[in-house]
């Protein structure tokens, strides 16, 4: 292991948090490609299984605000190693399930420890690498992030054809444990040249009014709504799509195995990977943030709507919008910069915290809420006792992501240009 006075050793840190942050990303996806074994598994419909794998989000958007107390009192490298332990639980727990009872627990636990690594790897992230490089190093923790959504699509759609789902999850549950182990062995809260004086429990109580103090100043801010807005909208089409409903639609609509299908959704979970580090040094660079984020909300609106309703469009054409999709989606990212920006300096852990919320409240709400659509929409068609839904009535259910997608235009076009500053100094 690297000395913690070295060069190498602050990346080592951020390395090995954003590693947990693109397990969570995996977590994330992963019903996407089981969603047929699933149904079939659990004897269930299209909304109780967009609901249990919502159950991830219901679990990782409700920790977003007290997190930051959490991470002020306990430090970054207790509560990763215990979010990764519980994680692999919880996958396990998912693996083992016999009903939707230990399903439900499953993700919700899978969520809940996920839900730490994003503002724990920013975090770290702003402690130990050099405060100008924020939102490149933003960009390239979510381009992580997306590296494990790809993991979660095509190959693990091969792992889950020859091991079954059960098997996959365990093994996922392992590496969890395993990375657990790791953080609690490498990771440290702060370089050892910065003076920190940890606090006593009797803190906790003021710590929270401190939160929710800085809370109730980043809600005043009607800035703050439109960035997490913004933020939301623009990840309706990777949760959802990409997320959970991409791989049957595209395997209804193409006739494609569903290994296809997830490499073929996969595009703009690696075009995602892309965009978001290029958008965070385009922007450093620029001393912009509202150009990229209109850009990017229209682009992505554009693309998905060609992908969806454009009759007789090729497999080749979906492939190559889907991926232009992912890499101007990646603006999404500059969203927790500019919320930093229009916030006071002091109200940083409530101001990501509030917009992370709003980012997985995407998940959360367009999942289950596809789900129903699609069960209205059924004509009663089944394959191996498993429902099967026309291609028309997957359109109809994806008319709400590009509700969404306007939604993020308009949020983009009423933003406050920031310059990269802090517009409350």
């Amino acid at each position: 292991m690297a000395n913690r006075h070295s060069k190498l050793f602050p990346w080592i840190v951020w390395g090995l948090s954003a590693l947990f942050y693109c397990y969570g990303f995996f977590q994330r996806v992963a019903p996407s490609v089981m969603v047929s074994d699933l149904m079939g598994e659990f004897g269930v419909s299209a909304a109780v299984l967009g609901n249990l794998s919502a159950f991830y989000f219901y679990a990782y958007a409700g920790l977003q605000l007290p997190i930051g107390v959490m991470f002020d009192h306990w430090g970054a490298r207790r509560m990763l190693a215990l979010a990764a332990l519980l994680c692999g639980l919880g996958s396990l727990l998912f693996s083992m399930a016999d009903g939707l009872a230990g399903a439900y627990a499953g993700r919700l636990l899978i969520g809940a420890g996920a839900g730490f690594s994003w503002v724990g790897t920013l975090q770290l992230a702003a402690r130990w690498l050099p405060p100008n490089r924020f939102a490149l190093v933003t960009g390239l923790t979510l381009m992580l992030g997306m590296a494990g959504a790809v993991g979660g699509q095509a190959p693990l759609a091969a792992i889950v054809e020859h091991a079954g789902w059960r098997g996959t999850m365990a093994w996922a549950a392992g590496f969890a444990l395993l990375l657990a182990a790791l953080i609690w062995l490498i990771i440290r809260d702060h370089p050892p040249t910065e003076k920190v004086t940890e606090p006593p429990v009797a803190d906790v109580e003021g710590e929270a009014k401190s939160l929710l103090h800085g809370l109730k100043g980043t809600m005043a801010n009607r800035q703050s709504w439109i960035v997490a807005g913004y933020g939301g909208a623009l990840s309706a089409t990777m949760l959802s799509f990409a997320g959970l409903w991409g791989v049957p639609y595209l395997m209804q609509a193409y006739d494609i195995s569903r290994p296809a299908a997830a490499a073929t959704t996969s595009l703009l979970l690696i075009g995602w990977g892309i965009g978001a580090p290029l958008a965070g040094w385009l922007s450093d660079r620029l001393k912009r943030r509202k150009p990229l984020m209109v850009l990017g909300a229209l682009v992505a609106l554009t693309t998905f709507s060609a992908v969806v309703y454009t009759p007789g469009l090729s497999l080749e054409a979906a492939r190559v919008l889907l991926f232009i999709n992912g890499v101007f989606s990646g603006s999404m990212v500059l969203c927790f910069a500019a919320a930093r920006e229009h916030n006071r300096p002091e109200t940083a852990g409530a101001t990501l915290g509030f917009v992370n919320t709003f980012v997985m409240a995407a998940g959360a709400i367009f999942q289950p809420l596809i789900g129903w659509l699609l069960d209205l929409g059924w004509d009663g068609a089944l394959a191996a006792g498993v429902r099967i839904y026309s291609v028309s009535t997957y359109r109809a259910a994806f008319l709400t992501i590009v509700v969404s997608g306007t939604v993020c235009l308009l949020m983009g076009l009423l933003m406050r240009e920031t310059h990269c500053k802090n517009t409350t100094e």
